[in-house]
């Protein structure tokens, strides 16, 4: 007879318990216990505290671990490093980290596996991996690095894409021990071309480093290639560094963090990246007025949002401000545009989450600015894992265990930095000692080539397409039929919805946020297989409106009973302008006007989430 299963385990559960000593050594001494949800540091000596500070890690906040060992031959200590981003008392995160003595054995081997069976633990939980249920922690059980391509455009976010990425992201995924490659984008559609012409079984996850509009291009570009039903499933993330970042704003409400805005919701992305994780991503296929075809994961806008999205790109370099000034200048002159709605009405109502806030969101992060590019560097894109050193003012960044690792490290609060940074006089600093060896046949870092102008160098094995000129919107080829459209112009079969009148705006919306604090369908999920449509009529006044938006920043909306207001969940819809000018986006993005229509493909995509509601979701 097979033994019982064991009981799950609780937020609670006792998983390692130990006595640690600290780092420089005349420190104090800890117990160490590890949940599933938190590790709790209790100090033993000089003496207990009896208000400890800083006892709780919530795992939420933190990117990662590593195990260390001494410079100084005499030293049998092995040392563990915790690397957190816990939130300060005005509610912005800073780095910290921690670093605890192993010295309960007289060899530094029985130091050495007791570290490695604390770091091992910490990051099976970090990354959703089962622990044995009686068997010995090893670092036998993890996995080799998931391997991420950074696509970072460095136009993005007013210009601070690149500075932001440089400081914040590559030091947090180095701390988590994801290998990764990057490369910066240098105009529009550079990001459609590259993912066209990947080897993507080389990739756990294409990841970019901007606003909305650089994973549409990549999305759209996965959709082109002929191999679209399988390159369509290589798992995407995104990490805000953009004007409007409304994806990163459900990610950032999905995974349990409170709103936020800027550094805050780019470190809160992050932190999701580190611990793993996907989701199905529901995309809408959009066929436009011409018959050509393109994939949003975001939304349609016609009207006011449409409107204040394209006409706040001559104020690009306010930031997220100028949509709010976008938007003062929109409700000045506040049009209406007849039109006529079509849809075909979902049979299963989803369930509300939390709501979240703020106002409408970018176009493309892709508009270059004229001149130069800076000066930069990225590398070529590697045919293999590549644990890419970058050329930043601070150590080459690498991830842990990289066959080249930086040759002298101190971890003592200040993670990989140069021995002239660390403050333990008397102490001699620590060394990585990697978890697992370098995978057979990992590269040895690579030269970087710096940015040109025009075409990016490419390795001659890349195999990408030549470049096509600029457009206003990648179309996409490939994809699923749209099995519930007829074809644009004809008579819709039965079933449909149809409205005709004047509308202020149409909205077409498949996550819950339209900003990073913009909350415009707060029912929404990722994989609800809906699109979520919101109008608002003509004759509502300027205040109302106002009104609405403002609730919209923490999703009740819907409840002020504003009689403009229209919501339905549908599965495909159809959008015909029956006035003769307008602006129609899709993700952002102006196209061509005119009737356009479009479907719902229920999790077509795969999105990067980190885990949902994650352990120790903050007070």
């Amino acid at each position: 007879m097979a033994p019982p299963p064991p009981p799950p385990l609780t937020a609670s559960t006792p998983l390692l318990h130990g006595e640690f000593g600290s780092y420089p050594a005349r420190g104090p001494r800890f117990a160490l216990t590890l949940t599933p949800q938190a590790l709790h540091i209790q100090r033993l000596r000089p003496k207990p505290e009896a208000r400890p500070r800083g006892g709780l890690v919530l795992l939420a906040e933190v990117s990662g671990c590593c195990t260390l060992r001494s410079r100084s031959p005499s030293d049998s200590a092995a040392y563990f490093c915790i690397y957190t981003y816990p939130r300060g008392r005005r509610g912005g995160r800073r780095r910290a980290a921690r670093t605890f003595r192993a010295d309960g054995a007289a060899t530094y081997e029985e130091n050495r596996a007791e570290a490695q069976r604390w770091a091992t633990a910490l990051t099976c939980l970090l990354r959703g991996l089962p622990l044995p249920g009686d068997g010995e922690i090893t670092p036998d059980l993890l996995p080799r690095p998931p391997r991420l391509l950074l696509l970072v455009n460095p136009f993005g976010g007013r210009g601070l894409a690149w500075q932001w990425c440089k400081n914040h992201v590559l030091p947090m995924i180095s701390e988590a021990g994801l290998s990764f490659n990057l490369i910066q984008t240098e105009r529009h559609n550079h990001a459609r071309e590259l993912v066209q012409g990947l080897s993507l079984s080389e990739w756990d996850g294409i990841v970019t480093v901007s606003g909305d509009g650089l994973l549409y291009e990549v999305l759209n570009g996965l959709l082109e290639r002929p191999d679209w039903e399988e390159a369509v499933k290589t798992p995407v993330g995104i990490l805000p560094c953009g004007s409007g970042n409304a994806l990163a704003g459900a990610v950032n409400q999905h995974g349990g963090f409170e709103p936020a805005l800027g550094i805050d919701l780019l470190l809160n992305c992050s932190l999701l990246l580190c611990r793993g994780g996907s989701h199905p991503l529901d995309l809408l296929s959009v066929t436009l007025a011409s018959g050509s075809r393109c994939f949003s994961f975001l939304s349609v806008a016609w009207g006011f949002v449409s409107d204040v999205d394209i006409q706040s790109e001559r104020f690009r370099a306010l930031g997220s401000a100028r949509f709010t000034l976008g938007t003062v200048l929109g409700l000045a002159t506040l049009h209406t545009y007849r039109g006529r709605l079509s849809y075909l009405p979902a049979t299963v109502e989803p369930a509300s989450p939390a709501p979240a806030h703020g106002l409408p969101r970018a176009k493309s992060e892709l508009t270059l600015a004229p001149g130069p590019a800076p000066p930069v560097a990225h590398s070529p894109l590697h045919r293999s894992v590549s644990d890419l050193p970058l050329p930043l003012p601070q150590p080459a960044l690498t991830s842990p265990g990289s066959p080249e690792p930086p040759p002298i490290l101190s971890l003592n609060g200040g993670g990989p930095e140069l021995a002239g940074d660390w403050g333990g006089a008397g102490d001699a600093p620590l060394s990585p000692d990697p978890l697992l060896p370098s995978p057979p046949g990992s590269p040895k870092a690579a030269q970087l080539s710096p940015i040109t102008e025009g075409a990016s160098e490419m390795p001659a094995s890349s195999g990408l397409p030549p470049p096509t000129p600029d457009a206003r919107v990648a179309i996409s080829a490939g994809g699923p039929p749209d099995h519930l459209l007829p074809p644009l112009g004809t008579p819709l079969p039965p079933g449909w919805v149809t409205m005709e009148g004047d509308f202020v705006l149409i909205l077409a919306i498949s996550p819950s946020h339209l900003g990073a604090d913009l909350v415009a369908a707060p029912h929404a999920r990722f994989d609800d297989g809906l699109v979520h449509l919101c109008w608002v009529r003509g004759g509502i006044s300027r205040a109302a409106l106002l009104r609405l938006f403002l609730a919209m920043e923490r999703g009740s909306h819907f409840s002020l009973g504003c009689p403009q207001l229209g919501y339905a969940a549908a599965r495909a819809f159809r959008l015909e302008p029956l006035t003769p000018r307008g602006v129609l986006t899709v993700d952002g993005e102006q196209v061509e006007y005119g009737p356009l229509q479009a479907q719902v493909h229920p999790g077509l995509g795969t999105l990067l989430t980190g885990p949902s509601g994650c352990p120790g979701r903050e007070p």
